[in-house]
């Protein structure tokens, strides 16, 4: 088995962790030593398992060690990953086991990605870097995703749409088919993209608008 840890030991890395335990109850591959976490005292211990320490801890790491994320907000996300200089860490996909892929030959993943339970990927999908699809997303055909994006809960991207990096998708929001988004683009929960996406702006509503902040 080859060891695994979490960056990120609040409530959403538990999640993690539970998806660990699930995959490996299926097929026994991951170790879990630990989670990994900047602002939690090294040693504190949760139901799955202890902190170990931060950054500094994980760059000095003496072995190879696989490293997923569990932070849901894609611009630190992207920061992290960029401080990790260890040549010993890795950053595997770990894929739900009720994912439905339906065609998974057609598929292509970059790496660190998190495809969470019941989530649905059509054909001809791709997906970059670090992105994290949260519960019963669902990916239509010829989906396009870039690096670092956040998919909450039951988002939907229908065919042939293009997103590319850092954005994130409040819960059930989806985006109709053939739209384009670009970078930083914060969408609400239960909102509905009509058209494409303007970069580094906040959408909400059905129909979707841009709103100032």
């Amino acid at each position: 088995m080859k060891d695994i840890a979490i960056y990120g030991a609040g409530g959403f890395g538990r999640e993690v962790a539970c998806m660990i335990n699930a995959i490996n109850e299926i097929h026994p591959e991951w170790n879990f030593i630990g989670f990994f976490d900047d602002g939690i005292e090294k040693g504190t211990k949760n139901i799955f398992g202890e902190i170990i320490g931060g950054i500094e801890a994980l760059n000095s790491w003496d072995k190879e060690l696989n490293v997923v994320f569990s932070i849901a907000t894609p611009h630190i996300l992207k920061k992290i990953v960029g401080k990790i200089v260890n040549n010993n860490i890795k950053f595997p996909n770990l894929v739900a086991p009720t994912v439905n892929f339906f065609h998974k030959e057609s598929l292509k993943m970059g790496q660190g990605n998190l495809l969470f339970f019941g989530t649905r990927v059509s054909c001809e999908v791709t997906i970059g870097d670090f992105n994290l699809l949260n519960g019963y997303v669902s990916l239509g055909h010829d989906v396009m995703i870039g690096n670092f994006n956040v998919l909450g809960p039951m988002v939907r991207l229908s065919g042939n749409v293009t997103i590319n990096d850092e954005n994130f998708f409040g819960v059930q929001s989806i985006v109709l088919q053939g739209l384009k988004m670009g970078n930083r683009t914060k969408v609400g929960a239960n909102s509905v993209i009509i058209r494409n996406t303007k970069d580094e702006t906040l959408y909400m509503g059905n129909p979707a608008t841009r709103v100032k902040i």
